[in-house]
């Protein structure tokens, strides 16, 4: 009701003609109902247009709904997101987003005309992955949060080349399954070679061995997969991962499919384009295992045919770099355009999260180097290091007298800053000389803290303000 859960499953009685409803499956809340007025068409309402929304790193997005409101007094109205509760004053009062340091200089809200608003967030990070709810204040009513907004998936370009066939012709476009941004162009590979194409389709005749991908010009780092135009024996190679984060000292595979419409392979290999100024033509890739800088340290595993893994040992951060595979037959090359697996090799940055709920905080222990699998993490309480918890998840009792850090097991060395609760408050006045009654004077709490302290000023045990300097 108004936005407000209830756990009924049937509702009766006397209704409000300023109260809407909405209904949802238990376990399936994401999709409720749109919401209804049970007396006339002047209840409080919210209703989004999109339930969820895709859309690419570094675009744009329009996340918009309609609202009414039963009293016209609107004193405030604005966008949130729940998953940032955190970092609010008090967890069960949303916060407006274009007040988040996150989203400084990135968020604008449109209200085209009365009953309507859109948030607009631009040069999307994967990290605006969330929930974005809206609410307005009357002076006698609030709407509630609890029901699903619209959420949003930032992700990098997810594309696919469709192929349309005619008995004269055939046709290939470049489809995104997420919002794309206007204008933009595109970037065509025929068998690995770069072409001259940049609109989002072409059509014409196309010749069996052939294969196809596409790409956003500016995020050709995720092109799709090669496809075949006619039938499914055309020269492709397709790669397991676009892009692996490893550390330093470990080892890593790279791995990739292939196939030869003419089976009389003559050669194949790995190659890094970031090493052509070592080979003998700039234009023609060489082996990565006859490279120096690789000696002892590059094995090549085929285990079935149309398969090939690069293995490197002890990495080294001059290892980060694009790798590509080729392979070569009397009459045809792969070409080399086409981007490969980019491997970033650095040292585990890790850092503790302090995620807040009504139940208390929750430590996580996040790595700027993910690993395909998974990560095993050490924990420290206190510089006491806890054999039992490996997960990235502290699973224990958090004791606010104590500190907590964590690292990726292996690399201990390398441990994250401890977060650790408030300690050390002080107070301290501004001016310090002798105060004259009726002049002003600055407070200001302080005390040693990670993640930093929020602060609640009270007089006589009542809320002043949540800041913290008070003025008085």
């Amino acid at each position: 009701m108004n936005g407000q859960r209830t756990t009924k499953f049937d509702l009766s009685g006397y209704f409000y003609s300023k109260d809407s409803y909405s209904c949802a499956l238990k376990g399936r809340e994401d999709f409720p109902s749109p919401l209804v007025c049970v007396k006339g068409q002047s209840c409080n309402r919210v209703t989004y247009t999109d339930r969820s929304i895709c859309a690419v790193k570094g675009s744009s997005v329009n996340i918009s709904c309609t609202f009414n409101s039963h009293d016209k007094d609107i004193q405030s109205k604005f966008w949130f997101s729940p998953e940032r509760s955190g970092r609010w004053q008090n967890l069960s009062q949303p916060e407006d987003l274009s007040e988040d340091s996150q989203f400084a200089g990135r968020v604008q809200v449109l209200d085209p005309e009365t009953g309507r608003s859109t948030l607009r967030i631009t040069d999307l990070r994967e990290t605006d992955s969330a929930q974005y709810h809206f609410t307005f204040k009357t002076p006698g009513f609030e709407w509630r949060s609890s029901l699903p907004g619209t959420t949003l998936t930032v992700t990098d370009p997810d594309l696919q080349v469709v192929v349309k066939r005619s008995l004269s012709w055939s046709y290939v476009k470049c489809r995104s399954s997420c919002f794309l941004p206007e204008h933009v162009s595109y970037i065509w590979y025929l068998n690995g070679k770069m072409i001259p194409k940049e609109t989002s389709d072409h059509s014409g005749i196309f010749h069996i061995t052939d294969s196809y991908s596409c790409a956003l010009k500016g995020r050709e780092d995720f092109p799709s997969p090669p496809v075949c135009v006619e039938g499914q024996s055309c020269n492709r190679v397709t790669y397991t991962d676009r892009s692996i984060c490893a550390v330093k000292g470990s080892s890593v595979n790279i791995s990739c499919t292939y196939n030869s419409h003419d089976k009389d392979i003559r050669s194949k290999f790995w190659f890094s384009p970031e090493r052509s100024g070592r080979w003998q033509n700039p234009s023609q890739p060489e082996d990565l295992s006859e490279d120096s800088q690789f000696a002892g340290r590059v094995q090549v595993l085929d285990p079935e045919t149309g398969r090939s893994t690069l293995r490197i040992t002890d990495l080294r951060e001059t290892d980060s770099a694009q790798y590509h595979f080729t392979f070569k037959t009397p009459g045809f090359e792969w070409g080399s355009s086409l981007p490969g697996t980019t491997l970033t090799v650095t040292d585990p940055d890790v850092q503790v999260q302090v995620i807040w709920s009504s139940t208390g905080p929750k430590l996580v222990c996040h790595s700027s180097c993910p690993r395909p699998g998974g990560l095993s993490f050490v924990w420290y309480k206190s510089e006491k290091r806890l054999e039992e918890e490996t997960s990235s998840s502290y699973g224990g009792n958090i004791d606010s007298a104590e500190s907590y850090s964590c690292a990726v097991q292996g690399h201990e060395r390398h441990r994250s800053l401890p977060v650790y609760a408030p300690k050390l408050l002080s107070l301290s006045v501004s001016p310090s000389a002798e105060i004259v009654e009726g002049s002003s004077v600055t407070l200001t709490c302080s005390s040693d803290a990670n993640p930093a302290a929020k602060y609640t000023w009270y007089e006589k045990n009542h809320t002043l303000l949540r800041r913290r300097k008070l003025c008085v």
